[in-house]
């Protein structure tokens, strides 16, 4: 996967932007790991929301 295949999604609720390339080390999600990989029962540090109060930006 080359850079330009990564993208953003940012939290509806709190603009929490999660990054594909860097990915969240801290909560066990690996750099480069695509949304669609990232676990449903995932919540955004920020605010709990859901995966699914999630949009995607394109930056």
């Amino acid at each position: 996967m080359n850079t330009g295949d990564f993208k953003r999604w940012q939290c509806v609720l709190c603009a929490f932007v999660y990054d594909e390339a860097a990915g969240m080390p801290d909560d066990g999600i690996a750099p480069g790991t695509p949304w669609a990989e990232v676990p449903e029962t995932w919540t955004c540090p920020d605010c709990s929301a859901t995966k699914a109060d999630f949009e995607m930006v394109q930056i």
